[in-house]
């Protein structure tokens, strides 16, 4: 069975769980309609508009 040939020190431990465990960041872009922030590709949340089409009802 394979072994590893030499103890993992501390820190490099520390180092690779820190990259696991970053917080992502999150893409964000400008509705054109409203000019909130959004998620690309997907329906503004403030204004309802998606491709310059209204596609959900948002009460104001």
């Amino acid at each position: 069975m394979a072994n590893p040939k030499q103890k993992r020190s501390r820190s490099r431990t520390h180092m690779k769980r820190a990259k696991i465990y970053r917080p992502i960041s999150v893409p964000m872009a400008v509705c054109p309609n409203c000019g909130q922030p959004k998620l690309p590709h997907r329906v503004c949340l403030h204004c309802g508009y998606y491709n310059g089409k209204q596609i959900l009802e948002v009460a104001e």
